[in-house]
C-alpha cells in the first residue's frame, strides 16, 4: 500500500467534465470586418464628407502649412505612410475669409477597406486645426491613384525607387 496522498482535485461526479476547445483566432479581413465599410456610398465619385463648424470672425485663418501638417497626421492603416505623402490628396483649398477647407482626395483603390471611414477622419483632423472653419472632403477616382503620385520620402519609406 502506498502512503502517497492523491493531489488531484476531486471532481463532482454529477458535473460534466470541462471540455476545452481551442479558441478561434480572429482573422482580420478588412472586407468582412464589421464596420469597415460603414457607408457604401462613401467610395463613390463625388461623395463628400464634412466636419467642423464656422470659425469665429475674429480668429485668423489657418495657414496652408498647418492644414498640410494635419493631413500628414492621417495614415492609411495598410500603408505606413501618411496620406499627404502617399499622394492621396489631390487638392486642398483654404477660403481666405471663412477658413473653410475643401479637399479633393482619392484612395489607393475603390475597394479600399477604409473607404467609408478615411474621408471622415481626414475632415475631422483638418477641422480641428485652429483657424479652420468647416472641412469638406470629396472623393474622386479621376485620375486613378498610382505609386507615381507618392513623394520621394514616401517612396523611400516603402522601398520604391
Amino acid at each position: 500500500m502506498s502512503n502517497e496522498t492523491d493531489t488531484k482535485p476531486k471532481q463532482d461526479s454529477q458535473a460534466a467534465p470541462e471540455r476545452l476547445e481551442p479558441l478561434a483566432q480572429a482573422h482580420y479581413n478588412p472586407y468582412l470586418w464589421p464596420g469597415a465599410m460603414q457607408d457604401d456610398e462613401a467610395a463613390e465619385e463625388g461623395a463628400t464628407t464634412t466636419a467642423g463648424e464656422p470659425k469665429a470672425a475674429d480668429e485668423p485663418v489657418a495657414s496652408e502649412e498647418a492644414v498640410i501638417e494635419a493631413l500628414r497626421q492621417v495614415y492609411d492603416p495598410e500603408i505606413p505612410v501618411n496620406i499627404f505623402d502617399l499622394g492621396l490628396i489631390y487638392e486642398h483649398k483654404i477660403d481666405p475669409e471663412s477658413g473653410d477647407v475643401a479637399i479633393l482626395m482619392t484612395l489607393t483603390a475603390p475597394s479600399c477597406p477604409v473607404a467609408g471611414t478615411l474621408p471622415g477622419e481626414v475632415a475631422n483632423r483638418v477641422a480641428a486645426v485652429p483657424g479652420v472653419g468647416e472641412a469638406s472632403v470629396t472623393i474622386t477616382w479621376d485620375p486613378p491613384w498610382n505609386h507615381h503620385k507618392m513623394s520621394e520620402d514616401a517612396k523611400l519609406a516603402l522601398g520604391i525607387f
